[in-house]
């Protein structure tokens, strides 16, 4: 069924509602303590297969394993398995400590057990003030902390968590993230995170899962996904502001591969090709806009060209400036405090050994 050391192993899983095929034989090996993020945009199948792997969904094809253990027709209560929703969920009628106690007293856990049990996940979420409060006291970060003791509560080896930071507001979703962090680091429990947050992702997996119709596109670690992604919708999705892309050819000069936008000529030496460049193919050149940089910078750079500012937008800590290449659109992040203007003429420059290449037909990396 897999490597022993596997927390969730999913094998050859689909999923079909009616003609519709939402997971297409699927698999996916958890490692024990891992903390997997599945992260695509909706409708991708990632709560799809979060709600398989807790037995919410009966999977049309294939197997589902947890611990060991054949569970894929098992029930829900019978899986091992804790789960946080987007929706809080809590019974409205009973303070905080009833709500983390009420799964508890249903399995007839010991009074003693149940208290012990409680007063952890409350130490650990820092609720002790709260115990006493019904959800209508509580904030809303509040609210999905005493959803996730609840979780806690049951001591169990695996848990699910479903877009749980989804309804909160901007900071609180950033302290929250934090704390879910610091949970999974105390825990050592193996954790699969569901979220379209591509922010959300690459700061909380140790491995992200990059889902689009129903299939995993690539799974890595953050930095692996950032740095190689495997095909241009990966590289699209992942990183705030987006790669850009720029369409030409791959052409040989003096025996080298150099990639043709327009009257822009770019040495691909440095660029460590997956296969064989053939001269003549379409292709997509993806540069990260803060990989771009300007001035004396750029001049130091394998390649470098002028270039005029045409729009810039203040970010804050920094500002995203619009310039061309190839007569393509080309983004680069720039300190806020020595930002160029519009009409401004810079000189931009990169390493193409940090870019990432793509064929114009199959999307995938070159």
């Amino acid at each position: 069924m897999g490597a022993t050391n596997s927390s969730v192993v999913v094998r050859e899983v689909s999923l079909n509602f009616g003609a519709v095929e939402v997971l297409k034989s699927l698999n996916l090996d958890v490692r024990k303590g891992e903390f997997i993020v599945l992260l695509g945009p909706s409708g991708c199948g990632k709560s799809t297969l979060l709600n398989c792997i807790a037995g919410l969904l009966d999977v049309s094809g294939g197997q589902i394993f947890i611990e060991g253990r054949n569970v894929t027709w098992e029930e829900p209560k019978d899986r091992g398995i804790a789960m946080v929703f987007q929706s809080y969920a809590l019974y409205p009628q009973m303070t905080v400590e009833g709500n983390l106690s009420f799964g508890l007293k249903n399995a007839r856990l010991p009074r003693d057990e149940i208290d012990r049990r409680v007063k952890r996940a409350s130490e650990i979420l820092q609720i002790e003030p709260l115990l006493k409060r019904k959800p209508a006291a509580l904030s809303g970060g509040q609210r999905q902390r005493v959803a996730i003791g609840r979780a806690l509560v049951r001591d169990v080896d695996v848990f699910l968590f479903d877009e749980p930071l989804s309804n909160l507001d901007a900071k609180l979703r950033n302290e929250l993230r934090v704390e879910i962090k610091r949970l999974h680091q105390r825990l050592a429990n193996t954790m699969i995170y569901v979220t379209h947050d591509q922010i959300e992702a690459m700061t909380l997996a140790d491995r992200i899962a990059v889902m689009r119709g129903g299939i995993i596109q690539q799974l890595d670690a953050p930095h692996a996904i950032y740095a190689r992604p495997v095909n241009r919708f990966v590289a699209g999705f992942i990183g705030a502001p987006g790669m850009n892309f720029i369409d030409g050819t791959i052409e040989e000069a003096g025996g080298k591969p150099v990639f043709r936008a327009g009257d822009a000529r770019i040495d691909l030496s440095r660029y460590s090709f997956e296969g064989r460049s053939e001269a003549g193919r379409k292709a997509v050149f993806g540069v990260r806009p803060e990989h771009v940089a300007t001035g004396e910078a750029a001049s130091a750079m394998p390649f470098s060209a002028e270039a005029s500012v045409e729009i810039v937008e203040p970010m804050g800590s920094d500002t995203l400036a619009w310039t061309s290449l190839g007569g393509q659109n080309l983004s680069m992040r720039a300190d806020s405090e020595k930002a160029p203007r519009p009409g401004d003429r810079i000189r931009i420059g990169f390493d193409p050994g940090r870019a990432s290449i793509f064929d114009a037909g199959t999307d995938m990396r070159l």
